[in-house]
């Protein structure tokens, strides 16, 4: 399965901590194997259609949020990340992400 990941997104991962990356490859490499992350580590995104689910990862430095979208078994589009600030996902980063895959669609 390839794994795509937006140049806007690109830019976003460069504020995480070494730890926290370490953490993110360490989860698209299970998933370009195949691999259905579960809890804790991802979940189906709540309020948003389609195949997009969040990696949680978290570290002292903070908890953050990776947003990908699963397009069938094709690919896999890493489409926003930020660093979590609070407990809900603001509508701010939620509406960020509906854009991100309309023009991927």
């Amino acid at each position: 399965m390839d794994i795509v990941i937006l140049d806007t997104c690109k830019k976003e991962l460069k504020d995480f901590s070494e730890n926290i990356i370490s953490d993110f490859l360490d989860a698209l490499a299970k998933l370009k194997n195949g691999v259905n992350l579960s809890m804790p580590l991802s979940r189906k995104m709540e309020g948003l259609e389609g195949n997009v689910h969040e990696l949680r990862l978290k570290d002292s430095s903070g908890i953050y949020r990776v947003i990908y979208l699963i397009i069938k078994k094709d690919a896999i589009y890493i489409v926003h990340a930020f660093k979590k600030k609070t407990n809900k996902t603001p509508k701010k980063n939620l509406d960020l992400v509906r854009k991100r895959i309309r023009r991927l669609l």
